[in-house]
């Protein structure tokens, strides 16, 4: 698994409802790794709001970004178990994605090697960019 995912921060856009107890956070810009246009990693993203919208899932946008390399993309929080996440991440052509169980937080690949790796305390990596 690649190292930036271990040092991830998040910013929240000022969000200051309450989070569930359990979600995940997927995005569906170009995967670590590989590139696409601005235009195609927006177009992919307003896909993934779309179907979110559709299905009536709990979202809020959530900016993952690296204090390291500055790189910075839009995601979503959104209210869904484990594997149900991993499956919406692998639809969108991710690597992984993480996923928050009670401030705990965990990335994990979304193909067969899906499995939750703990990262840190989801609250403590909330910091606007």
């Amino acid at each position: 698994m690649h190292q930036a995912y271990f040092e991830i921060l998040f910013d929240s856009h000022d969000f200051c409802g309450n989070w569930p107890l359990q979600f995940a956070i997927v995005t569906a810009w170009a995967t670590t790794g590989t590139s696409k246009s601005k235009a195609e990693n927006e177009s992919a993203n307003r896909k993934l709001q779309f179907e979110l919208e559709r299905r009536g899932l709990w979202h809020q946008m959530v900016t993952g970004y690296s204090p390291t390399t500055r790189h910075a993309e839009p995601g979503w929080a959104i209210e869904l178990p484990f594997d149900e996440a991993c499956d919406l991440g692998q639809r969108f052509l991710q690597d992984a994605i993480y996923f928050i169980d009670a401030d705990r937080l965990f990335v994990s690949q979304c193909d067969e090697r899906r499995r939750k790796v703990f990262v840190g305390q989801f609250h403590q990596r909330l910091i606007p960019i």
